[in-house]
């Protein structure tokens, strides 16, 4: 189900109407027989989902006919089904969960692409993308975790997709969400400057906010304290939540905030996760923000780049 050969076999997405609103549905989800009953009714939209690779067609999500996917002659490359929602018309929407290797339609059909989340997500319509991340995230989690992490049991899916149950030891297990703290530290004296850092894993002189993943027994407030003490040797005094952003890489939730640096002559990389760190002016994050000078900063489909772009924003005349 995962070679390359059948997964060069995979049928070709058909773009339907884009998507202008998404409703979970959560209640539907403990509904008898759910995904056998919607699967049946042509009318279902269907997103095919491989790792963090999403299907694009005419700038949006290319959404894919049930018959595709669950006609007899068609190829058996769905890991699971899981119910995502209804769409503005009441009209079910689901997503086949497929191999993270599964590679793109390879027939004659240029007009749709699978691409990855970062890079899909900044070019579709709001509820498309918000729909995109949560296919991913569940997806992914469905791939990544079909067996029981207490006996090892192979698990069933239950809840139409949004649990599984262990049939061994009755533990009923859910998609895993951690919480990470991203934060846009500013200067106590200048409210022109930014400080970001580099990482050691980017291959490029990328520059970003400070994050991290909240520790046991932590909270976000105190994550975000010892997550710049330690990555850029400063402390921060108040700290100010701005926004949040579901981001499957792997299963996190980031909790955006800023903080003013209590020091800033203080800043320093550790040296083992951030390389570098700067203490950069609002006219160099502006050139960067239009694509001009020599800063790299994160991609628009991030938090990151919100809180940068916002912090800009705000002292801009």
């Amino acid at each position: 189900m995962t070679s390359s050969d059948s997964a060069r076999e995979l049928p070709r997405p058909t773009a339907l109407e884009r998507m202008t609103w998404w409703d979970r549905a959560a209640e539907d989800r403990i509904i008898a027989k759910l995904l056998p009953t919607v699967l049946a009714d042509p009318a279902t939209r269907v997103l095919a989902v491989a790792g963090d690779r999403v299907p694009l067609a005419d700038g949006g999500l290319s959404w894919d006919t049930v018959s595709r996917w669950v006609d007899p002659a068609a190829p058996g490359l769905v890991e699971e089904w899981a119910f995502l929602g209804r769409d503005e018309n009441g009209a079910a929407v689901v997503m086949a969960v497929l191999a993270a290797d599964a590679a793109a339609p390879g027939d004659d059909d240029t007009s749709v692409t699978y691409a990855s989340l970062r890079t899909a997500t900044p070019s579709l319509h709001p509820a498309e993308a918000a729909l995109a991340v949560t296919a991913v995230s569940l997806g992914r989690w469905h791939i990544e975790a079909p067996f029981c992490a207490a006996c090892g049991a192979r698990t069933e899916v239950l809840h139409a997709g949004w649990s599984r149950h262990c049939p061994s030891c009755g533990r009923e297990h859910f998609p895993r969400t951690d919480p990470a703290v991203i934060v846009a530290v500013t200067h106590p004296g200048d409210p022109d400057l930014l400080l970001l850092g580099s990482n050691a894993a980017w291959t490029e002189p990328r520059y970003s906010c400070f994050a991290g993943f909240v520790e046991a027994g932590e909270s976000l407030e105190g994550a975000v304290h010892r997550e710049i003490r330690e990555e850029a040797g400063v402390e921060v005094g108040e700290v100010r939540y701005q926004a949040s952003q579901a981001w499957p890489y792997p299963r996190s939730l980031m909790v955006g905030f800023t903080a003013e640096a209590v020091d800033a002559g203080m800043a320093r990389p550790d040296g083992d996760e951030i390389v570098s760190v700067r203490w950069f002016h609002r006219r160099e994050i502006g050139e960067a923000l239009g694509g001009r000078g020599d800063l790299l900063l994160p991609g628009p489909a991030s938090i990151a780049h919100r809180l940068i772009s916002d912090w800009h924003a705000a002292g801009s005349p």
